[in-house]
This record gives structure tokens, sequence and C-alpha cells, in this order.
């Protein structure tokens, strides 16, 4: 068996930092193709363990999930599940691998990339694919998820492992990281997007549809048309679907052709047998239905990507159920959401990012990468300036900072950079990728007065605990700029790092003779 670390070890240095990737990047072209690929690929590289033992959907899979979430576990497989024969389950199977070296292994993974890809490389894939023509699905006539289909009496959410995560969640959720597949009454955007759901009986659940988020957009086209809108719920797609139904993409855009953009060929999908729409082909589990225009229930709470469990429960619309189609013996995902990291932070961040880094550009100020810091819950935004950002924008530091928020939390933007309450601008020394990095740019070139600008009336990430009520009621509230960039000209201090210090030659032979 070929270890993660083992594998990090023969990468070449300059692999490993979180440096831009200017060029561009190829189409992927190594994506798993099933959930159980993705699996068995975690498996050949020991990221993966089998829980044998009986667990119940009470709190027991929840606490193992978060354990594992928290000090970078191999993926609990969960195979003997109280209650729940045939059924099984994997926890936090996009969260930090347990490779110290290569903690967004599990993202490249499933985005078709080798292990050991960086973050920032990661962020560059994903950027330049928004460049590319989207390639639309096939629809193929047969899909592994039909293999069971169960409709009417048959079709019961109470039948599913849903599991009860988090000891004061309002109760057992059905979805945490699967995604819900809408589409507009015309059929001209269909859209992939990850949004919990709760149980409420056999045939009812509930959950967010947020006013920004793009299956409410398309939902009051149906409640406009006075119609209920069809959704279909897909549990354990290939991990690239889970991945972008997290990433911020603009209205209108289809992931399906996002994705067949990124890979340059079409992902592959099958039609619903009660409804009208078309899921991924190979997911493990499918719950079609219908989302009422006027009913709700009370849903919640639950762990929240913040690290916090509110106390406070809100009226959501109720997803009636028509049909459940699964692959035999479905092997279902599921998060524990809570302190970073989890997936709501290695999924959305990069997403987050990529979108981000590619509105800078397209404004032409002089960023060279992004990252969405994923220990900081997605609220914080590292950007990376270029050498000469002073002479190509005529810019003080602290008004190029100012500039880069205007561009974050632009209504083109508004989408990605709602996620973000702090924004740290950083030479390009920097590797954003890198802890201790920013730590030291924070600590040595963020001045405590000069250095930190609040700028007031900014949409914001209500869920964030510090904010006020009226700000979270609101969405819009106060915003941190951290302006870490040193001065430049004669002031401009040398960095004793081995990287930038010493002359390429003479760090190329170290490393030669260091590695021999």
């Amino acid at each position: 068996m070929t270890s993660l670390s083992s594998i990090s070890a023969q990468l070449p240095e300059t692999e490993m930092t979180g440096e831009p990737a200017m060029d561009e990047p190829p189409f992927p072209k190594d994506r798993p193709q099933s959930f159980r690929e993705y699996l068995s690929r975690l498996d050949e590289l020991g990221d993966l363990r089998r829980i044998e033992w009986e667990v119940d959907t009470a709190f027991e899979i929840g606490a193992v999930t978060r354990h594992s979430s928290e000090v970078c576990a191999p993926v609990p497989l969960f195979t003997n599940i109280r209650g729940h024969s045939g059924y099984r389950m994997a926890g936090a199977p996009l969260a930090y691998s347990s490779s110290a070296e290569t903690r967004m292994a599990r993202v490249a993974i499933a985005l078709g990339l080798p292990p050991t890809t960086p973050g920032g490389r990661i962020v560059e894939v994903l950027a330049a694919a928004m460049h590319r023509e989207p390639i639309a699905p096939v629809v193929v006539d047969d899909a592994p998820c039909h293999e069971n289909v169960l409709v009417g009496d048959a079709a019961d959410l109470t039948k599913l492992p849903n599991p009860l995560l988090h000891v004061g969640d309002g109760g057992p959720y059905v979805n945490t990281i699967g995604i819900f597949v809408v589409a507009s009454p015309d059929r001209k955007w269909t859209n992939w997007s990850v949004a919990r759901a709760m149980l409420i009986d056999g045939k009812r659940m509930t959950g967010i549809v947020s006013a920004s988020q793009h299956n409410n957009v398309i939902r009051r086209m149906w409640q406009q048309r006075g119609e209920p809108m069809p959704f279909a719920l897909v549990q354990g797609p290939e991990p690239s679907a889970m991945f972008v139904g997290g990433m911020p993409l603009p209205d209108g855009v289809d992931e399906a052709g996002f994705l067949g953009g990124l890979f340059g060929e079409p992902m592959k999908t099958v039609r619903c047998k009660t409804v009208d729409l078309e899921v991924p082909a190979n997911a493990e589990l499918v719950i079609e239905g219908y989302l009422a225009n006027d009913e709700t229930w009370l849903e919640g709470p639950t762990g929240e990507y913040h690290g916090y469990l509110p106390n406070v429960r809100k009226q959501r619309p109720v997803y009636h159920v028509t049909a459940i189609t699964h692959r035999d013996e479905p092997i279902l995902p599921v998060v524990c959401g809570g302190k970073p990291v989890d997936e709501d932070h290695t999924i959305c961040g990069p997403g987050i990012a990529a979108v981000l880094l590619e509105e800078l550009r397209r404004v032409n100020l002089p960023v060279m990468s992004a990252w969405v810091v994923p220990e900081s819950a997605c609220t914080l935004l590292a950007v990376c300036v270029s050498p000469d950002w002073a002479q190509r924008t005529g810019l003080t530091s602290t008004d190029l900072a100012r500039r880069i928020l205007d561009v974050c939390k632009a209504p083109d933007a508004a989408h990605a950079g709602w996620w973000i309450s702090r924004l740290m601008v950083v030479n390009h020394d920097i590797d954003l990728t890198d802890m201790r990095d920013l730590l030291w740019a924070w600590s040595t070139r963020c001045h405590p007065v000069t250095g930190r600008v609040a700028v007031m009336d900014q949409p914001i990430p209500a869920g964030v605990v510090f904010y006020s009520d009226a700000e979270r009621s609101a969405a819009r509230g106060a915003v941190e700029v951290l302006d870490c960039l040193l001065p430049i000209g004669d002031k401009a201090p040398r960095s004793t790092a081995f990287s930038v210090n010493f002359p390429p030659d003479l760090q190329r032979r170290v490393l030669e003779r260091l590695t021999d």
C-alpha cells in the first residue's frame, strides 16, 4: 500500500509551496467517477478506516466523524449501522487528509489531480476552468443509482440511516453533503448545490433555502408559476460533483457543464423516475420529490460551519418525497459540521478563492494568488500581490487593500464575497496556504493601528458569532482589512527566509545534497 506521506516525500520542494501557478493547468484526467472508486483510492493511500463495530445513528456516527475531522484521521467507513443492514456511511470524506504533508489530498483526488497537489494549485485549476467552454452532460439510459427503485409507501425516509449528529441538534439529518439538483421551469439552468436537510417523517424533510442561494432563485421562478419546485437530492455522487455543489459559480452556470469544461469531457447523468430532472449516473442514492410553495417546518438547530451550535430554530420549506432510488448496499457520505476543518471549509474555501481570484484579475489588480483559509471557517481571505504592485496601481498599500475588498464585496462577486469577514493582503514571499507564513506576516507586517481598517455596512457571513443580532438579521456589518504589505523602496526590509535570502543556484545545490 502506498501512503500519502511517502508520496509527498518524493515531490520536488518547489511543487509543495503555495506559490501561484500562472501557466494554464491541463485538463485533470484521473478523477474518480464514483464515490466508491474515490473511497478505494483513499484506502490504497491509507486514508480510510473501516469501522466494523456496531454504531448507532444517535450521536455515535456524529462523534466518530467529528473527531475524525478535528484530528485529521482517515475517513471512517461505517459498515455495521444498528437497525440499517445493507447501508454504509463514510464520514468526513472530503475533509483534510490524514497526511500532514498533503492536507488537501482528498479534494485534489476528487478533482482528478495528484494527491500531492497543494491548495494554491487547486485554486488555479478551478480559476482556469472558469474560462473554458462548458460541456453539457450526456444522459445515459441506465445507471447504478437505479439498481433499486422505491416509490409509493416503499419510498420511506425513515428506512435510511439518518444520523442525529450533535448533542443539541433539532433532529436527524437526511443530508449533510449531498447535492440538491433543481432546474428552472424553462430548463435553461440546472443548479447543483449542497444544502442540509432535516428529517420530518417518512415522506417529508425540511432544510435551508436561503434568499441568496441559487436554489432559492430557481424556487422563486416556480413560485411565480404557482407550482411546487421538483428536486432530486443526490447522495454519494462522484466527489467532484459534491465539491462543485459548494462552489459559488455565477448565476445561470450549470455545475455539470462547468465540470465538463474542467475535465474536458461530459459528465454522465440519468433521468429521474418521478421528476423531470437528471442526476449523476453513478450516485449511491437519490431522493426525488417536490418542494412545497407555502408549507414550512421548524428546522435545526445543528452544528454550523463556524464551529458553533445556534440556539434558534427557523421555519424552513418542506420537501415532499415521491421516490428513492439507490445502488445495492449504498454508501452514504456524512459530515458532522462544526469547528474547522471539515467539508464546509475544504469544499467552499478553494471554490470561493477561485471565483474571487478571477474577479480580481478581471479588473486588472496585481493579484498573484488567493486563498480562503479553512482554519478561519472560510471567513478570512488571504491575497498575495505582485512585487510591482505600487508601480502598477499608484496606490498606497492601504488603498490597494481597500480596493481589493471593494471588488470582493461588489455585486458581481457577492455570491462568493459574502463569506468574508476579514481580508489579509500580503507580499509575494508569503505562502498563503501555510498558517506559519500567514501568522508571521500578520504579526510582523500589519501595524496594530494603521494596518487595520474597519469597513462598515458590508455583506457579511451572518452565522459568525461575533456579529450583533442586528448585523446578523440584516446580513450586513463591519469587515476588517489587514494591510500586511512591507514598506517599499529604501525602507523595505530584507527577508532571511531560505527561499528569498539565498541565490537560487545555492538553494538548488543545498536541496540536492540534503536529499541525496
